[in-house]
């Protein structure tokens, strides 16, 4: 991995995620961010499902693109943000549970772009179940900071 180009990215990432209205409609928190990997849960609720009462495939992309997206932004310098410009993901099992955790990671840090990784999984009665998998490409933008 990287050195750390900004001593202070959890704070940074910390307040971005705040700022992101679409993982607050939802209901999402960001428990973990480390050097190259963040954890977005989100609590199983109505509001969220599909027609089978599974959480909707779309909502599982919402929070793998963030978790993938927020491990890249530890790994960025303090004048630059990050955009995600490609993903691809495999639902591999319904998301059934009463929470949903996704685990981003950085696979290839760059100073253009970032690779990285995405598992979502299903907690249900104290058991994972990876549910999606998602691979992504991250555009760095230098000198460009979020709104």
């Amino acid at each position: 991995m990287n050195r750390i180009s900004d001593p202070h990215f959890a704070d940074r990432v910390r307040a971005s995620f705040e700022r992101q209205n679409a993982m607050s409609l939802i209901r999402a928190t960001l428990p973990v961010i480390e050097h190259g990997r963040t954890e977005i849960h989100l609590p199983h609720w109505q509001g969220i499902e599909q027609q089978h009462g599974f959480v909707h495939g779309g909502v599982v992309g919402m929070i793998a693109d963030s978790a993938a997206g927020y491990a890249a932004m530890t790994m960025v310098s303090p004048t630059a943000s990050v955009l995600t410009v490609e993903y691809k993901m495999n639902l591999v099992a319904p998301a059934d549970g009463e929470q949903l955790i996704a685990r981003g990671k950085v696979v290839r840090p760059g100073r253009t772009l970032i690779i990285t990784q995405a598992e979502v999984f299903a907690l249900k009665d104290g058991q994972e179940t990876l549910c999606a998998l998602m691979q992504q490409t991250i555009m760095v933008m230098h000198g460009k900071t979020e709104k």
